[in-house]
């Protein structure tokens, strides 16, 4: 009998889950990663109410030759050392590390890191959230077929499922939707809490 698919939160990194550096600076050590108010906790409801956490994140610093694949696994073993007081973890961290003009299939707005890793790890894409604080994330995961929660902001020309301040009140609105399939979800045009 085969295995039946999971649905995943996946987020974005930088400015979803920790404080986003400077425009064209880069995180170049974990003592330069610091959380963002409420995101541990809303990592672990996550957790808690079944879905597979991944982070997808675009690293173009690694291209230009401003970050390291070393610094990064850093980074990752910081976030599992502080999730693991809440007793959950990231399942996994996937990035692209192409720059602008790499033409490349991975780089948000473009949906191949969520993709893929949903094949990998068989995934429910339709009953998944892509979770990010910029139109790139969640062009990603729409073109991916996921629901899609914006944190931090308004938006601009996209139309998230999910628009809230924090990770954490992002996670609310999640777990309170349930991992339905994305055509059972109210439009952003409706009057439910989902899409205040």
């Amino acid at each position: 009998m085969g295995r039946v698919s999971v649905p995943a939160a996946f987020l974005d990194r930088d400015g979803t889950l920790n404080v986003r550096p400077a425009e064209h600076e880069y995180i170049t050590s974990a003592r330069d990663f610091e959380w963002l108010p409420g995101a541990t906790a809303g990592l672990a409801r996550l957790a808690q109410a079944g879905y597979v956490l991944a982070v997808v994140s675009n690293q173009r610093g690694v291209a230009r030759g401003l970050v390291t694949v070393s610094v990064l696994e850093d980074v990752e073993e910081r976030i599992q050392r502080d999730l693991a007081a809440l007793d959950c973890a990231i399942t996994a961290f996937r990035y692209c590390f192409h720059d602008l003009d790499a033409g490349c299939d991975c780089r948000k707005p473009k949906p191949g890191l969520i993709t893929r890793l949903a094949d990998e790890l068989e995934l429910d894409l339709c009953r998944s959230w892509m979770i990010g604080d910029s139109d790139t994330d969640i062009l990603a995961g729409s073109s991916a077929g996921c629901r899609t929660a914006l944190v931090g902001a308004e938006g601009g020309a996209t139309r998230p499922d999910a628009v809230a301040a924090s990770l954490e009140q992002v996670s609310e609105l999640v777990c309170s939707a349930g991992p339905q399939r994305a055509s059972d979800v109210p439009t952003p045009d409706s009057n439910s809490a989902i899409s205040a």
